[in-house]
C-alpha cells in the first residue's frame, strides 16, 4: 500500500504523471472517479487552507468526506494514537488525511491502518502536498523549462515543514535552492545560504517567502514582526522590474512576509497556488486510492 508521508514517496516520474493529471483537473469539473469512496480528514492542528483544499478535492472527485472534529474527539480525552488508528481503520475509509503538531504521527498511523495515509503536515517535518503544488506552479509558469532555475526560500526555514519538503523535492528535480534567513532561522545545511535577500535577488528566478512560525519558537527572536519585516519582507522596491516568480504557502502575514503592493503584483502567484492545490490533491487522491 502506498502512502504520502514525505515527498520522497513519489519518484520524479510519478510526480510527472501526477502533474499531467492535475493539469486536467484545473477545469474544475465534477467527476465520479471516487464515487462510493470515503475519505477521512483528521486535523489535530488548525488549518483552513489545507483542510478545505483536500475536502474540495475529494468531493470534486465524487468521494464522501468525513471531517473529524478533534477538539471533541476521544484523542482529547486520553486516547492513544494507536487507539485512534484502530478506530479510524474500523470505519473502513479509503484514505485518511492527517495533520498533527508532532512530527512522525502520519508515519505512525500508516503502520496501523489498511488505507493510504496522506500527510497534511506534521510538526516542522514535512508537508508533501504543499511542495507538490508549489513545484506544479513553478513548472506551469516556466512551461516545464526548469533547467538551471534558482529559487530562494526566505524566512523561518528551520521551523518550516513547507521548506523541508520543498528543499527535498526541488533539489531532486534539479533546481538550485538558496536559503535566505537570519542565522537562528537556518537549519544545518550544505545548501548556499544568505542572510540578506538583496544579496541574492539578482541570482534567482523564484522567491518562496515563508510565514514566520512564531508558535514554534521557544524564545522570542525579534522584538516585533516589524523588525523582522525590515530585513525579509518581499517588497516592490526589492523586486523592482525583475522577472521573478513569487510564491508563498499561506497564510501570508501582509507587510511582514510580502507587502500589500506585491500581493497584487502579477508576479505573485499565491492565489494560483491555492487553485493548483485542489488540482494536485485531486491527482494525489486518485493515484493513491485507485491504484
Amino acid at each position: 500500500m502506498k502512502h504520502l508521508i514525505n515527498t520522497q514517496d513519489f519518484t520524479l516520474q510519478e510526480v510527472d504523471t501526477l502533474f499531467v493529471r492535475a493539469a486536467e483537473f484545473l477545469d474544475n469539473k465534477q467527476r465520479d472517479i471516487l464515487q462510493g469512496r470515503m475519505i477521512i480528514t483528521i486535523f489535530f492542528e488548525n488549518s483552513t487552507r489545507t483542510r478545505s483544499s483536500f475536502e474540495i478535492a475529494a468531493k470534486r472527485l465524487g468521494a464522501s468526506v468525513v471531517s473529524l472534529d478533534v477538539s471533541h474527539s476521544s484523542s482529547s480525552k486520553g486516547e492513544t494514537l494507536f487507539d485512534t488508528a484502530a478506530n479510524l481503520d474500523a470505519m473502513g475509509p479509503d484514505a485518511i488525511v492527517v495533520r498533527h503538531k508532532s512530527a512522525g504521527v502520519p508515519h505512525i498511523l500508516s503502520k496501523h491502518v489498511n488505507c493510504p495515509i496522506i500527510n497534511g503536515g506534521d510538526g516542522s517535518h514535512a508537508h508533501p502536498t504543499q511542495a507538490l503544488l508549489d513545484f506544479f506552479t513553478i513548472r506551469q509558469h516556466f512551461h516545464d523549462d526548469i533547467a538551471g532555475k534558482r529559487i530562494a526560500i526566505v524566512g523561518d526555514i528551520k521551523n518550516s515543514r513547507v521548506a523541508n519538503s520543498n528543499i527535498e523535492l526541488l533539489s531532486r528535480a534539479g533546481l538550485e535552492v538558496i536559503l535566505v534567513a537570519p542565522p537562528h532561522f537556518l537549519p544545518k545545511t550544505n545548501l548556499r545560504v544568505s542572510h540578506k535577500i538583496a544579496d541574492v535577488i539578482d541570482d534567482v528566478d523564484i522567491i518562496m517567502s515563508l510565514r514566520t512560525q512564531t508558535e514554534r519558537h521557544t524564545n522570542q527572536i525579534y522584538a516585533s514582526l516589524k523588525d523582522y519585516a525590515e530585513d525579509f519582507c518581499i517588497t516592490k522596491e526589492l523586486l523592482g522590474t525583475r522577472d521573478i516568480l513569487l510564491l508563498h504557502p499561506g497564510p501570508v502575514h501582509r507587510n511582514v512576509d510580502i507587502d500589500d503592493i506585491m500581493m497584487k503584483d502579477p508576479r505573485c502567484k499565491v492565489l494560483e497556488q491555492v487553485k493548483n492545490g485542489v488540482a494536485v490533491r485531486m491527482a494525489v487522491l486518485e493515484s493513491l486510492i485507485t491504484k
